[in-house]
């Protein structure tokens, strides 16, 4: 399997210096409120998002057209601001997530809310919305804060779709598809899209990120939900979760598709149970293996990697194209 480090290798540089970048932007002199802003940014997780952002911006800027040198940066402080703006409103959605969620772990570490309650990870999540659109603001970089703002409002109507959803235990393939291009597919679009924005890229080549991000950030929810399922996985998160909140993923939808209308009857009886009973969850749990549930949602996971790759291969080769290509393979095949 490719390692995530590899895929970074042609941005190392600029990695470093956007984790610099990102620390300046956010500061308090309010004790709290500082040591919730350490703990936040010291917990972001993999940075998927901005790497997205500066390997786009690279792989369609004219500037980059030369040999990558080790140890060069390839990204301006322009760029750094659209990583950080799409890295901080999936940071502050995670925060308000686990807020809605009640969860008390994020990664494997105790969430905002588990540690200093709900009220004050809200007002941390707002403040981290209010922080990175000010910053673009002060920066005058308009036609970024206008390309990514509007995923804000997506993302909380994803939010809400999946809620009601959850709630009637009626989600359809259609559904879940609405839900989580909304929920995830579409930062991870406005991600690869930004990086073109931000080095003045053709609206073609802004619109062939877009769709590439679009189709890793299908594949990339569904394995999500895959590893759900998964009894190996080491995703930090409680096995089944999913499950627990009542919401019906795609492994379990390809499941009830090929169900009579008793059988998903039953099912969806044992999913209204899964919040409390520990074996109702085993219940479902082993009819989505049993059933193939899972290798189902891997190939309709897979179309959406393949979709990626062959935007991809429009691209001459060069170092950054490899690693978007490696990102997909290592998006589909990882366990966490």
């Amino acid at each position: 399997m490719v390692s995530l480090e590899a895929i970074r290798t042609p941005i190392a540089s600029d990695i470093d210096a956007f984790e610099e970048f990102l620390k300046g932007q956010f500061s308090s002199d309010g004790k709290l409120m500082s040591e919730m802003l350490t703990h936040v940014l010291s917990a972001r997780g993999k940075s998927v998002r901005p790497i997205i952002v500066m390997l786009t911006s690279a792989l369609t800027s004219s500037a980059n057209q030369r040999q990558w040198v080790e140890g060069e940066r390839n990204c301006s402080k322009r760029t750094y601001l659209a990583a950080m703006m799409v890295e901080m409103l999936h940071t502050a959605s995670l925060v308000h997530d686990d807020v809605i969620d009640n969860a008390d772990t994020r990664r494997g570490r105790p969430s905002v809310n588990a540690l200093w309650q709900s009220r004050n990870a809200v007002i941390m999540g707002d403040f981290l919305l209010a922080r990175t659109m000010s910053a673009g603001m002060e920066s005058a970089q308009y036609d970024l804060v206008s390309h990514i703002i509007g995923s804000v409002a997506t993302l909380c109507e994803g939010e809400v779709l999946q809620s009601q959803h959850a709630a009637d235990k009626d989600t359809t393939r259609q559904d879940y598809l609405e839900i989580i291009y909304k929920k995830t597919a579409s930062l991870i679009s406005i991600s690869a899209s930004a990086g073109a924005v931000s080095v003045m890229a053709s609206r073609e080549d802004v619109e062939q990120m877009r769709r590439f991000g679009e189709a890793l950030g299908m594949a990339f929810q569904i394995q999500d939900d895959i590893l759900d399922y998964s009894r190996s996985a080491q995703t930090g998160k409680p096995r089944n979760n999913d499950l627990r909140e009542g919401k019906i993923t795609l492994p379990l939808i390809e499941v009830l598709e090929q169900c009579t209308s008793a059988e998903k009857l039953q099912i969806i009886d044992k999913l209204s149970q899964c919040t409390t009973d520990d074996s109702a969850v085993e219940y479902i749990q082993n009819i989505v293996e049993v059933t193939g549930g899972l290798s189902l949602a891997a190939r309709t996971m897979q179309t959406y990697i393949d979709r990626a790759v062959a935007i991809l291969s429009k691209y001459e080769d060069s170092p950054y194209r490899t690693a978007l290509v490696n990102l997909c393979a290592y998006i589909a095949e990882r366990d966490k």
